[in-house]
């Protein structure tokens, strides 16, 4: 029986200040059962993909309130495709207008969860995903 926690990096992505539904999701993950890594606020896409290697975390997730998702997301990709990080799962919620869902998607965020998404929905979404990889 495979008895791996699934692990996640849960990180606030540049100058967004607006914590409260990080934390939120952060305790749904954990209330279903994974490890996870809060970075807390101001976080840059270098200590993004810092972290998330020397973490080894199986999911590396952004929380955007901000507007910003975009231009850190470019810069994060190839961040974490210089230190082999493709394989694990990339998400991102919080403030994500449906015209940018497409262009996430072309950087490589599978999990893209709007505000107003329902917790046991992201958490469904990481454990069928990571179980299936």
């Amino acid at each position: 029986m495979n008895t791996h926690r699934i692990k996640v990096l849960l990180a606030k992505p540049g100058l967004d200040g607006h914590d409260q539904g990080a934390k939120i999701v952060a305790r749904a993950m954990m209330d279903a059962g994974f490890e996870v890594i809060y970075t807390g606020l101001r976080q840059t896409p270098e200590a993004v993909a810092r972290m998330s290697l020397e973490e080894d975390v199986d999911v590396i997730a952004l929380s955007s309130m901000a507007g910003s998702h975009l231009p850190f997301c470019r810069k994060l990709k190839p961040l974490l495709e210089a230190d082999g990080l493709t394989d694990k799962l990339w998400l991102i919620g919080g403030n994500l207008p449906a015209q940018d869902h497409q262009a996430l998607r072309d950087l490589g965020f599978k999990g893209i969860f709007p505000t107003g998404s329902k917790l046991d929905a992201i958490t469904e979404y990481i454990r069928s995903t990571v179980r299936s990889a």
